[in-house]
């Protein structure tokens, strides 16, 4: 299917009602339903967010979960995933043995789907989708931190990150690199490429960078 019929179709479902069961069952399908799901429904419910903090919904690959899991292997306590979409990283997270495994997701809809993805996975109720905008959370209880996000917000989100979180602390990105900041190790290639950064490191960095170097 061509962009202009996706684009066709988009506007079709916006000028239809659409119930949430049948939301569910389009964006369990593939990812022009995500498509459909984000130009057609999901994007008036960010019209609250500024503009430069919105952040389109982009479904994680089975391979960028694999890789994020990869960068916390061995860890425990607390994950978060920060625009946290259909829930997947989340609901890996908790399958790997982190608690709480929690995700912060704005949009309503998103947040059902988070939710039939943990019903149909036995999950139901042991993981934790909050409607919550992930600028406004407080993070200074979280070890560990996932991000799949534009890198237009990632400048702001470092700073969010560096004065909340604890020095333990581990922060992984997906498809893009924070801009400043020196990963401790990555994984995969491509779009599938993930980062960990760990924020004591991070922070021991910044500290010891002479004066009027540039970030």
């Amino acid at each position: 299917m061509d962009p202009d019929d996706i684009e066709e179709l988009a506007v079709e479902l916006q000028g239809k009602t659409v119930g949430g069961w049948g939301l569910v069952q389009l964006a369990a399908g593939t990812g022009f339903a995500a498509y459909v799901m984000w130009a057609g429904v999901l994007m008036p419910g960010f019209r609250r967010v500024p503009l430069k903090l919105q952040v389109p919904y982009v479904p994680s690959s089975a391979k960028q979960v694999e890789n994020v899991m990869s960068l916390l292997k061995g860890r425990s306590g607390k994950m978060v995933d920060l625009g946290s979409g259909d829930g997947r990283i989340v609901l890996e997270a908790y399958k790997q043995g982190f608690r709480p495994a929690v995700g912060y997701e704005l949009n309503p809809w998103l947040l059902r789907l988070s939710n039939y993805r943990a019903w149909r996975a036995g999950c139901y109720g042991k993981v934790f989708y909050q409607r919550q905008d992930l600028w406004k959370v407080n993070l200074s209880d979280c070890n560990n931190v996932s991000v799949f996000l534009a890198p237009s917000v990632l400048p702001l989100l470092e700073t969010k990150l560096l004065a909340e979180l604890p020095d333990e602390a581990r922060v992984v990105t997906g498809r893009f690199p924070f801009p400043t900041w020196m990963p401790t190790t990555s994984v995969g290639e491509g779009i599938n490429r993930s980062w960990a950064y760990d924020i004591k490191t991070v922070r021991q960095t910044r500290h010891n960078k002479p004066e009027g170097c540039p970030e």
